[in-house]
């Protein structure tokens, strides 16, 4: 079956929708959405139904079905359970030239309901012809991703100056150019921003100029989050299906990558413990040479660019070389890795606050306030400490924290190889060097990482339960 595509105005129009439960509900819904005036005709109505009919939202038509209810509507929609009556009103429909639809009825329908992408104005519809509606609402997920919502503000400052647009570009490639020009130049990162004003002003400078200047290259620093290829964000996403260039960490995963644009330039500029070191001087200049290409840049880091990710001294840098720079925010490691250990970062019972921390670098526990950190009902979550476990032990026990303080060590957290290994605050160090806990690895802290114990749902969990700190110094005395 080949179908005629059409978008129809249903503005102010009477249309007639048959069944009164909550299939008949979406289906109004989407209409009253149009902006139809619709009737709704059934012998009862679904509570959602009747609300809007007490509130003159949809006029009711009480009763069994009527064939002079189709009188006077532009088209109809069947919703009822039963097929003979449904065919009833598909024939009624087709006598009085109205377009009818049945739902999930293909061979009595005129029109079809697609899966609709909203980005209003923009309005993508998906059709199967009604012979697998299910793989249409799949296609509709897979566009919902991709679709940027700042779209529909684009299209809708286009319509604004469609005039002038046409106008100024009456050559028909010309116009095609300016409204390539639209979409990929700086109109629509400006609108992403929540900056329309100044949107604006920029698409009107090119039509002033009757021309549009080469374009302007960008970064983007964007968080990958902790290593789940799930876990990436929508924007992250899209930002990645843009990026000419990509500037990735170490730790950003192969699968990650993977669903970046096929044919971006790819660059690791990840800081190696060992061996080969890349200097963040060296990465900011990588980011101005290739944005001042021309080039869409972006500067993908694992967790979030602004959690002990440099992110902001690469916004200052880029803003202070003239580049245009947005932020695409990640799952923080803290969040994610305590998350898929079972371990609720803050609980009324246990803990009142979290306190994001590093102890990454030489100085860093110098820097740090273990009186506060001590204190009791608080959670830490301790990022790249494993090198430092003994000094970040030994300082929270000499500064109050309790001995059998429950910890929970999540080891390369998010992906296949996760483990987690919990225990008492005093027998951390032990535990740690027993199972060989290497990086990256997130460090929990506090009453809340006992949870994971009971409630780890991912990955390996090795549970040690040993004896209090007390106990162990009772046992270690003589008889």
């Amino acid at each position: 079956m080949k179908l005629y595509p059409l978008f129809a105005d249903l503005k102010g129009l009477p249309v007639l929708v048959i069944g009164g439960g909550t299939v008949a509900e979406r289906k109004v819904a989407a209409l009253l959405g149009a902006g139809a005036k619709v009737r709704v005709g059934a012998p009862q109505l679904h509570p959602a139904l009747a609300r809007l009919a007490d509130e003159g939202q949809v006029e009711w038509l009480h009763g069994g079905y009527q064939p002079a209810w189709l009188d006077g509507v532009w088209l109809a929609i069947a919703a009822t359970d039963d097929r003979d009556l449904n065919a009833r009103v598909a024939a009624d429909a087709t006598e009085r030239r109205l377009l009818v639809n049945v739902v999930d009825d293909a061979s009595l329908s005129r029109f079809h309901v697609p899966a609709v992408v909203d980005r209003s104005p923009l309005i993508v519809a998906i059709s199967t012809a009604g012979a697998a509606p299910a793989l249409a609402r799949r296609l509709r997920e897979m566009l919902e991703r991709l679709l940027d919502h700042t779209l529909g503000a684009l299209v809708t400052l286009a319509q604004q100056h469609r005039t002038r647009i046409v106008l100024r570009f009456p050559d028909l490639a010309e116009r095609r150019g300016f409204y390539d020009w639209l979409h990929d130049g700086p109109v629509l990162p400006l609108l992403r921003r929540a900056q329309p004003a100044e949107a604006e002003r920029t698409l009107l400078s090119a039509l002033n100029t009757r021309g549009v200047s080469p374009g302007k290259g960008s970064v983007t620093l964007v968080g990958a989050g902790p290593g789940d290829p799930g876990l990436l964000t929508l924007q992250a996403l899209r930002a990645l299906n843009q990026a000419d260039v990509i500037l990735h960490d170490q730790l950003v995963s192969a699968d990650i990558l993977a669903m970046a644009r096929r044919d971006a330039e790819r660059i690791d500029v990840g800081k190696r413990c060992a061996g080969r070191h890349v200097p963040q001087d060296h990465t900011h200049q990588l980011m101005l040479m290739h944005a001042q290409a021309g080039k869409r840049v972006v500067r993908l880091k694992g967790g979030d660019p602004f959690v002990f990710g440099r992110g902001g001294e690469e916004m200052a840098f880029l803003r202070e070389h003239g580049i245009d720079c947005d932020i695409v925010p990640g799952i923080t490691a803290a969040v994610a890795c305590a998350a898929y250990a079972g371990i609720p970062l803050t609980h009324r019972d246990y803990a009142q606050s979290v306190c994001l921390l590093t102890a990454h670098g030489k100085d860093a526990t110098d820097t740090l306030d273990w009186h506060a950190l001590a204190n009791h009902r608080q959670t830490l979550a301790i990022y790249m400490g494993v090198e430092r476990i003994d000094v970040l032990t030994a300082r929270l026990l000499e500064y109050g924290r309790g001995p059998d303080t429950p910890f929970a060590l999540i080891e390369n957290g998010t992906l296949p190889r996760q483990r987690v290994i919990t225990g008492a605050l005093h027998a951390l160090p032990a535990l740690a060097r027993q199972h060989a806990v290497g990086t990256p690895a997130l460090l929990v802290i506090g009453e809340v990482a006992a949870m994971a114990r009971d409630r780890a749902w991912f990955g390996e969990l090795i549970t040690q339960r040993p004896a209090t700190a007390a106990a162990q110094m009772a046992c270690a005395e003589p008889a």
